[in-house]
């Protein structure tokens, strides 16, 4: 009995003491991150998803970082080697979670990425698979703030590009801006947040 009780207390410290090295792993590299040093957070997310390989969320991260850094990226070599790394680690995100919004808000950014760099070549091969990916995560989460946000710059975006008027967006808008006010995350370490970028996407789009 005596020896029973051991185990337990010893399998007990290990669960307590790995997931304390989890959670502070992670609270490091949303540290870094926050302070503008995104590249050092990635390498730390790298880490921990080698360490949690049945975790989505540090692959998630580490596609995430490469996929907003890859933005307004000039440099052919640099884009192909942060696109083909956030594919990666995306696609072990997506292993590891079923029917998970974030997941698909994210491939469909790391798709836009791609029509932002070269719009010519790759707008018509991506255009129809964005679309679809943010109306496959509006039917699975139509209350997530990443979600109505993501959709409504999508939309706002096509509408420019083909003439037509973006000012029936705002509306969308204005609720992503009132769900990140509500939201409440799905658990410790999942994707929150968004607000004050939903503000500036309102601004500079409604004028509001």
């Amino acid at each position: 009995m005596k020896k029973l009780l051991l185990v337990c207390v010893v399998l007990i410290s290990t669960g307590t003491f790995a997931q304390s090295k989890y959670q502070q792993g992670m609270e490091k590299a949303f540290e870094l991150w926050g302070a503008d040093k995104p590249w050092e957070a990635a390498n730390l997310f790298e880490r921990i998803a080698q360490a949690e390989p049945e975790n989505w969320l540090p692959p998630f991260y580490v596609a995430q970082i490469n996929v907003f850094n890859s933005f307004g990226e000039s440099d052919k070599e640099k884009m192909i080697a942060q696109m083909n790394k956030a594919r990666d680690f995306l696609n072990d995100a997506k292993s590891l979670t079923k029917d998970n919004p974030e997941i698909l808000v994210l491939e469909a950014q790391l798709l836009t990425a791609w029509v932002v760099y070269d719009g010519q070549q790759y707008g018509m091969k991506y255009s129809p698979k964005i679309a679809e990916l943010y109306q496959q995560a509006s039917v699975l989460a139509p209350e997530n703030p990443r979600v109505v946000l993501g959709k409504a710059q999508w939309d706002i975006g096509t509408a420019r590009f083909f003439g037509q008027p973006t000012d029936k967006y705002c509306a969308d808008i204005e609720k992503a801006i009132a769900l990140f006010e509500s939201e409440v995350p799905a658990g410790e370490f999942h994707p929150r947040g968004g607000g004050e970028y939903a503000a500036q996407v309102l601004q500079e789009n409604c004028g509001n």
